[in-house]
């Protein structure tokens, strides 16, 4: 079943006559993670913005959950989709615990209950709560902070997860650590997610199919193996970058288990 669907979508700006998106036609799946894969600019974000309707189609339908997003209020839709950034943008002046319960103390959650669902999510995604729940953010790494945003993002529990550049910031070595971390918790949660990244290798070890954008068409969407296998000059060229940057010595992401 198809949690998002995008049908014959464009998207421009008023002030400029190039499309951002042009006819795009795809969707996720149910419990499918979509890697987004492309050149700056290609018009990855803008698809995310779209999904949880930042974005309204110049032209053409998405669908979220069957329902059309400009008949979506916003705020309801938003509660259906966490979104994690790649700056995490932890409240400064909150603690781990108080960042992470905000959304549900927003709609009403019982204290107890949001108490508990910050203590369980901290638990599920390696940042214990008696040990984490009090501290600040600028008392975290790099790599809890983002730990901390997935958290947060999952507060509510949204059945889609949106993820532009999540792990884009960090150094390598937490980089696939962070990978690895989110295998183990779509394994057990199997949301719906749509992921962006500018990284090949972290395409084809994250994604369960790979949507490769270029200047706002999708030229591929296959799963990782048809990927590698690609002729597309525009696929090819991703994927040379990678090979070049192995070549160099450069270490790869996380790989696909």
């Amino acid at each position: 079943m198809a949690e998002i669907e995008f049908h014959d979508v464009c998207f421009s700006r008023p002030d400029t006559s190039q499309p951002i998106l042009d006819d795009l036609t795809f969707h996720v799946n149910e419990g499918e993670v979509l890697a987004l894969i492309g050149r700056s600019g290609s018009g990855k974000t803008t698809i995310l913005k779209m999904i949880n309707g930042l974005l309204l189609p110049t032209r053409g339908t998405v669908l979220v959950e069957g329902r059309d997003t400009r008949a979506w209020a916003p705020f309801a839709l938003r509660r259906r989709t966490g979104y994690v950034l790649q700056e995490v943008g932890l409240f400064p002046h909150m603690t781990i615990g108080q960042n992470v319960g905000i959304v549900p103390r927003l709609v009403g959650w019982p204290a107890d209950r949001a108490e508990a669902r910050v203590q369980h999510l901290l638990d599920l995604v390696g940042l214990p709560s008696a040990s984490f729940a009090a501290r600040w953010p600028d008392e975290l790494s790099g790599g809890q902070r983002q730990r901390a945003g997935v958290a947060r993002a999952l507060a509510v529990d949204p059945p889609i997860l949106l993820m532009d550049e999540p792990f884009g910031a960090l150094d390598p070595i937490t980089r696939a650590e962070m990978q690895a971390e989110f295998r183990r918790i779509q394994s057990s949660l199997r949301k719906t997610v749509a992921i962006v990244t500018h990284d090949m290798d972290e395409a084809l070890a994250l994604g369960d199919r790979l949507a490769v954008i270029d200047a706002g068409r999708l030229v591929a969407l296959d799963p990782p193996d048809r990927i590698e296998g690609s002729i597309d000059p525009r696929v090819r060229a991703l994927l040379d970058a990678r090979t070049s940057r192995l070549a160099r010595g450069a270490p790869a992401d996380g790989a696909r288990p």
